[in-house]
């Protein structure tokens, strides 16, 4: 069943985040809290020219906040910054809307995500990197 193949994903990500730490020298660091719960993620970026070099984060909260910044670690790397931030416009548009086949492992936090709180604690880490690319990210 999809579902479990979802929680599988997620699950992983949650007990083996990828790229977890905060980034020395980064060009790209924001914060961001979820009042609602506690959950809070800060993300790091390295430039190198217009390239996202390097993408950590560091964090704590539910399992669905963490595995999202993890995955989304992995999505960026190695992006540049106007294809990173068309992958997050297309992440949030999923959460908003419904699963997008394209975005891969990431349609799983679509898929386990049964209540509209939780869409925030999926998009936090998106948001927070979406905010730190606004911001010029240097």
């Amino acid at each position: 069943m999809l579902q479990e193949l979802y929680k599988e994903i997620v699950l992983d990500h949650y007990r083996r985040p990828r790229h977890r730490g905060e980034l020395e020298n980064a060009d790209l660091r924001e914060h961001l809290l979820n009042p609602l719960c506690g959950d809070e993620v800060t993300v790091y970026a390295r430039f190198e020219e217009d390239k996202l070099a390097e993408v950590s984060f560091t964090g704590r909260g539910c399992s669905i906040s963490q595995a999202s910044a993890s995955m989304l670690t992995e999505r960026l790397s190695g992006k540049s910054r106007e294809e990173a931030e068309g992958e997050i416009e297309a992440f949030l548009e999923m959460m908003r809307t419904e699963e997008n086949e394209e975005l891969g492992d990431l349609a799983a936090l679509k898929g386990i995500i049964q209540t509209p709180n939780r869409i925030r604690c999926a998009t936090l880490a998106w948001t927070a990197f979406k905010s730190g690319l606004r911001g010029g990210g240097e």
